[in-house]
């Protein structure tokens, strides 16, 4: 079979079930993510999928490297910010190999729509790191009409020269993807198109609120504004842009053969709908790490399949990796795990534990079957997720002997990976105060 383009649409701080497949509600104006809704319905949805991290540039060093966030410097920090600018150290080495490094060695086409965040030229960059072309910010969150970062700093980039262009930037982000799948699936070569929205996030603006754009020029958290209206309706309009994206594949005859993977960096914000989770952003609680996970591919995937199977961010990585005939560089073994299997054969499931640490509050989580392990503020808890998605009743006086094992299994784990270093920063003003709290 031909090698299938690879599409990895990434929103971010997106609820679990902000989507209508996910259980969303509609929005006034009619259902919230109906082009979604379709990919999942006319392909896999799964609901117990994980982000690598509750933050977002963790993730990312995840999802870019098909390995444990823990094993690079600048993932240590929750997340990088723009005050990182200039840093040698913290951002993404460009010598390690990654997702589209590794693909374009193998003859793929690659490019980066949307949202960077893995650390700022000239020590770091997309273009260093495998990508051929790239359109977006570099940093954690910008204006989506001014296109500014939270420190002030124009940030909007073609290549790795800063690029003054007008518009919404979620439909700036759709329109570039559009006209990168028109370009490349006329050439005789695969592509891998990385889709990173920076939708939903803050600040929260639709396309119909650039005077707020002057509004928020100071304090671009929004924390005096925004409302779950204007978060739906921002997340609509992503959902447009991929619809664009899925009808310029269809009219180039691309879409039979594309796996298109959807998810979200991490658990949702604060006008997020998590249910049935709790917790969010910056928690190991369901509800900052449960994603959204939708995989599309007419060639592969049998509509309307749905699946329990647990995975990370990074197994994606490994998974596309996987369909494209590519293996990791033998100094550079990947965490991931293939779910290719997965998505050829219905029903077909396997036994993945996933773990988490986090510096903040001192968290820790094992999620191995139905059992998960979680410890935050020194505080150890024990959850059956299936019986108890909401995590309220801990099981570990019932059962000290499971929590133990447990425990003991997430330490094995840990003393694997480097440990956190001394200088890594939480940074709180990133919005954690404003999140839902368990």
């Amino acid at each position: 079979m031909q090698k299938p383009n690879l599409i990895f649409i990434v929103a971010d701080d997106l609820g679990f079930a902000d989507l209508g497949c996910y259980g969303g509600r509609d929005a006034a104006f009619g259902p919230v993510s109906p082009v979604l809704d379709g990919l999942a319905s006319h392909g896999l949805k799964l609901t117990q999928g994980y982000s690598n991290s509750p933050v977002c540039s963790p993730t990312r060093f995840a999802m870019i490297t098909g390995r444990y966030q823990y094993r690079l410097r600048g993932a240590a920090e929750e997340p990088i910010n723009s005050r990182s600018k200039g840093s040698t150290t913290l951002g993404l080495p460009p010598e390690h190999p990654t997702l589209p490094s590794l693909l374009k060695e193998a003859g793929y086409r690659t490019a980066l729509i949307g949202k960077w965040h893995l650390g700022y030229p000239p020590a770091f960059g997309p273009l260093q790191s495998g990508y051929e072309e790239f359109f977006g910010p570099m940093s954690g969150g910008v204006d989506y009409f001014s296109h500014h970062s939270s420190a002030g700093h124009h940030d909007l980039y073609l290549g790795e020269e800063s690029h003054t262009e007008e518009g919404y930037l979620t439909d700036l982000l759709s329109q570039r993807a559009v006209d990168c799948v028109n370009r490349m699936a006329g050439q005789d070569a695969p592509f891998l198109l990385s889709l990173h929205y920076t939708a939903p996030h803050w600040p929260w603006e639709t396309r119909d609120d650039q005077a707020l754009s002057e509004e928020v020029k100071s304090n671009l958290f929004h924390l005096h504004g925004g409302n779950i209206h204007q978060y739906r309706r921002m997340i609509h309009h992503m959902d447009e842009g991929v619809g664009w994206l899925v009808e310029a594949l269809r009219t180039n005859g691309q879409l039979d053969n594309t796996l298109i993977v959807f998810t979200s960096d991490n658990g949702g914000e604060r006008f997020s709908d998590n249910w049935p989770l709790v917790g969010g952003k910056m928690d190991l609680t369901e509800g900052g790490i449960r994603v959204p996970w939708i995989a599309h591919w007419p060639a592969v995937i049998a509509p309307g399949r749905e699946s329990t199977q647990q995975c990370l961010t990074m197994d994606w990585t490994a998974t596309m990796l996987d369909a494209a005939g590519v293996t990791a560089h033998p100094d550079y073994p990947l965490d991931g795990v293939s779910l290719l299997p997965v998505l050829r054969t219905p029903g077909q499931e396997f036994d993945r534990p996933v773990h988490f640490r986090m510096n903040h509050r001192g968290q820790r989580a094992l999620r191995d079957g139905d059992w998960k392990y979680l410890r935050v503020d020194g505080n150890d808890y024990l959850f059956n997720i299936p019986q108890d998605e909401r995590e309220r009743a801990n099981l570990g006086m019932r059962q000290p002997e499971r929590l133990a094992q447990m425990r003991a299994s997430w330490e094995a784990w840990n003393a694997t990976m480097p440990p956190i270093p001394q200088d890594a920063t939480v940074s709180l003003g990133y919005s954690a105060k404003d999140m839902p709290q368990r």
